[in-house]
C-alpha cells in the first residue's frame, strides 16, 4: 500500500512540474500600451486609394516608449521597449484627408526571454479603440506578425526609422 502511495506522489510531482514548466514556457500576452499618445511621435505615413473618384485610406502613426526611441537611436532596442502602430482611417472632406475611427493599433513589446522564438518581441493588434480585442493572439503572432518582421533582422525586425 506505501508503494501505491508513493507512486501517487511521484505521478502528482511529475505533472505540477510538468504543467509548471509548459506555463513558465508559453509567451505572455502583449498589453494595451496605456498612455502611449504621450509618448515620442516616430513617424507618420498615408496610405490612400482613389476607387471611383472616391479617395480612401488609412493614417499611420507610429510612437515609441523612452527604451524603444533609444533604440531607435541606437539601433539595439532593450527589454521593455514599445512601439505602437496606430491606424486611424482617412477621410475624404473633397478639400482634404482627415482622422476619421481607428482601425486598429499594432504593439511590440521587447522581451528576449519571453518572446525569443519571434526574435524577442511580443506582438498584439488590439480592434479599433478596444483594449482588449485581440486581433492576433499569442498563437497567430509568429504566422501573423512576425513571418513580415523577419526581412527586417538586420534592424532588430523593427521597420520604420526614427527622424529627428
Amino acid at each position: 500500500m506505501q508503494k501505491i502511495y508513493m507512486l501517487i506522489g511521484v505521478l502528482f510531482s511529475a505533472v505540477v512540474l510538468f504543467s509548471f514548466s509548459a506555463i513558465q514556457n508559453e509567451s505572455p500576452e502583449v498589453d494595451y500600451p496605456t498612455g502611449y499618445r504621450g509618448w515620442t511621435h516616430i513617424k507618420s505615413k498615408v496610405a490612400i486609394s482613389n476607387t471611383g473618384g472616391k479617395i480612401s485610406g488609412v493614417y499611420h502613426h507610429i510612437y515609441a516608449n523612452a527604451l524603444a526611441l533609444e533604440g531607435y537611436k541606437t539601433g539595439k532596442f532593450a527589454n521593455g521597449s514599445v512601439i505602437v502602430a496606430d491606424f486611424i482611417a482617412a477621410v475624404d472632406s473633397s478639400a482634404a484627408l482627415f482622422e476619421g475611427q481607428r482601425k486598429y493599433i499594432d504593439v511590440m513589446v521587447k522581451n528576449t526571454e519571453q518572446y525569443a522564438s519571434t526574435g524577442g518581441w511580443g506582438f498584439e493588434e488590439f480592434d479599433k479603440d478596444s483594449k482588449t480585442a485581440r486581433k492576433v493572439t499569442l498563437v497567430n503572432a509568429q504566422k501573423a506578425c512576425f513571418t513580415c518582421h523577419q526581412g527586417q533582422a538586420a534592424n532588430n525586425f523593427v521597420f520604420s526609422k526614427y527622424r529627428e
